[in-house]
């Protein structure tokens, strides 16, 4: 059943103050956010910043969960997938040894996409911000340890005074 999902994004449409505006920068913004990721992932990959291999692998980790993020949110509003979408994820999540049956029972909540399905999916898109969040904060931290405090390159001491010892 997945009128609950259909009724949800309708209530927000009709009731909330602006609720259309809201979804759609929503839905906007993040295919924004989307592209400044691949300009910052070729900007890396010019620059050869995948040399620095634990901050690249959180690089790679925080834009995974991005892409996770957003096919939540994809599959929220239409409170069904694509049978192919479905099969991917059944089959990956099976692959998982010892533990894959019981994740691909949990992910759907049984053995149809139904309501629990998704209030699930519903938490984690609202939930995997806070973990791209933290994992940006350990991105920056790497990225400084490796001493890359000026990415733009620019001028440190342009305000400072010549120093003439006469």
């Amino acid at each position: 059943d997945i009128t609950m999902a259909f009724s949800s994004i309708i209530h927000i449409h009709r009731d909330v103050n602006a609720g259309w505006l809201i979804q759609n920068l929503h839905a906007n913004g993040a295919s924004l956010f989307f592209i400044c990721l691949y300009i910052h992932i070729a900007r890396g990959l010019y620059y050869g910043s995948y040399m620095y291999k634990n901050t690249w692998l959180i690089g790679v980790t925080i834009l995974l969960a991005t892409m996770l993020t957003a096919f939540l949110g994809y599959v929220l509003p239409w409170g069904q997938m694509s049978l192919w979408g479905a099969t991917v994820i059944t089959n990956l999540l099976s692959a998982v040894p010892y533990i894959g049956t019981t994740l691909v029972t949990w992910i759907w909540g049984g053995f149809s996409i139904s309501n629990s399905t998704l209030t699930r999916f519903f938490a984690f898109h609202f939930l995997f911000p806070f973990i791209i969040l933290a994992l940006t904060a350990l991105h920056i931290l790497f990225l400084h340890e490796t001493g890359s405090n000026n990415p733009l390159g620019v001028n440190s001491d342009s305000d400072k005074i010549p120093f003439h010892p006469y």
